[in-house]
């Protein structure tokens, strides 16, 4: 019974892998139906609910299970909620399109799910080793997601072109962590945090330079400039779903790693840190204002635009305060939320069996289907930054540390990306409410209709204190719990 209750942090972790073996058999001695994978693809959502409600029941305080291999404290039980939100609510938008291109197989949940532990492991890993081992096992089950569409050529060579491109990152990573273990002779990341803060940075070289390894391959997995080349044609080469699921879970789960190892591991480090951070996140802004322009592709786009967020996260993580820190979790919550409410619009442009993706074919929407419009360009006004909505607040709470911080510049650069980038979100809103209107599209489904919903109504009512007072606490909590 001890040692049972000596894993009682890992009880939501072992719940999902528990629950994808059982969904396996039970698909697997199954006939093989749209039927079965809908039955599995609903069960899969409640073992995420219940893995959620073990999270929220998990006493306060920090617990290192796994000889300190594992840690879990507020940040880690914060992002975990985020992760498993955005899963879920990936997988709920999944049925429909599914269904529709005779997709609907078992797998696909099964699949979600492991990548979901992998990326649960990801946000609580304390040592290198856990690190790896989270990061592969969702790495694994995401590259067999972007293929999955095997008939289509595009999904074929998003799912390889991942692969490829995910395989060198890791291999840089791993290049990075061998470094690090070998001039720390440690691979947990408290070890490795007193070789760091013990010697001043001139006699660390080894460690920096495995450090600026192991960035680069975090870097690939946030799709951070100048490691974001294989984001857009991923995003717009694999099912809509799973690009909507690419935007969401993983990119929570690797800055929650990104965050994790530079607080827990590198604390001694931080002026080195802080300058390859500081270059990313002008680059990434900078790259997803301008490179989005000429996009017609609204999946493209969107690949763009979360490589610009992604720079904008960074800026609060470069200010290297708590405060920084919290602004970066209430950014990635903000996005979270605007980005599946964006797909789920996405997912919506529908015409017959057709799925639309090009955004002069939203002309005249407005006309045809307004609540679909409006839902749509308030979620693009929110992307862009403009108040009162969500979008801005989210902006406001990165870019305000940094100024603290004496990182005026990057807050400058930040302001300016942020103007260029709304170009492209108002150009959507201008093709939907003042062009010519074409063929109507399919009425929205009820999964879409909700998400849809919920999202407009979160970007409206975050400014009140009462919905988003709840949201910042708890981002205030998680940050100091990292200790940056």
């Amino acid at each position: 019974m001890s040692i049972l209750l000596s894993y009682a942090p890992a009880y939501p972790e072992m719940l999902l892998a528990v629950g994808a073996m059982a969904l396996l058999m039970i698909g697997a001695f199954s006939e093989d139906s749209p039927q079965t994978g809908a039955f599995v693809g609903w069960l899969s959502i409640a073992l995420m609910i219940m893995a959620a409600g073990l999270i929220v029941l998990q006493p306060e305080g920090t617990q290192y299970p796994f000889e300190r291999a594992f840690v879990v404290d507020q940040f880690a039980r914060f992002m975990k909620l985020l992760i498993l939100g955005g899963s879920a609510v990936a997988m709920l938008l999944s049925f429909d399109f599914l269904r529709g291109k005779n997709l609907m197989k078992f797998e696909y949940p099964i699949l979600l799910l492991l990548a979901c532990v992998g990326m649960m492991m990801m946000v609580s890993a304390n040592d290198l080793i856990a690190l790896y081992l989270g990061l592969e096992l969702q790495s694994l089950a995401l590259y067999v997601l972007a293929s999955m569409q095997r008939e289509n050529v595009r999904s074929s060579e998003a799912g390889l072109k991942y692969f490829v491109l995910g395989a060198l990152s890791s291999g840089m990573l791993l290049y990075g962590a061998s470094l690090i273990y070998g001039f720390a002779g440690t691979t947990g990341f408290s070890g490795i945090a007193n070789v760091a803060q013990a010697q001043p940075a001139a006699e660390n070289i080894g460690l920096i330079v495995g450090l600026v390894f192991l960035l680069v391959g975090l870097a690939f997995k946030i799709s951070a400039v100048p490691f974001h080349m294989w984001t857009p044609d991923v995003y717009q080469g694999a099912p809509t779903p799973v690009t909507a699921l690419f935007a969401a879970a993983p990119k929570m789960a690797a800055m929650g790693l990104l965050m994790r190892v530079l607080a827990g591991a590198f604390p001694g480090l931080e002026q080195q840190w802080q300058q390859v951070i500081w270059f990313i996140a002008i680059a990434s802004m900078l790259l997803g204002a301008f490179a989005a322009i000429g996009q017609t592709n609204i999946k493209r786009l969107m690949a763009y635009s979360s490589i610009g967020h992604v720079g904008f996260a960074l800026v609060g993580l470069a200010a290297g305060t708590p405060a920084g820190a919290q602004g970066v979790l209430v950014y990635l919550l903000i996005y979270l939320v605007m980005t599946l409410g964006t797909f789920a619009c996405i997912l919506a442009m529908q015409r017959g069996d057709e799925m639309i993706e090009d955004i002069d074919q939203l002309s005249g929407l407005a006309q045809n289907n307004l609540v679909l419009a409006f839902i749509l360009a308030m979620l693009m006004f929110s992307l862009a930054g403009i108040p009162p909505l969500a979008g801005f607040w989210a902006k406001v709470y990165v870019f305000w540390p940094a100024v603290q911080a004496g990182l005026y510049p990057l807050a400058v650069i930040g302001v300016i990306a942020s103007v260029i980038g709304a170009y492209y979100y108002l150009r959507i809103v201008k093709i939907m409410f003042f062009d010519e209107p074409g063929e109507k599209f399919v009425p929205i489904s009820p999964n879409l209709g909700l998400v849809m919903g919920a999202a407009l109504v979160f970007i409206f009512a975050f400014a009140i204190p009462q919905l988003g007072g709840p949201i910042i606490e708890a981002a205030q909590a998680a940050a100091n719990s990292l200790r940056l």
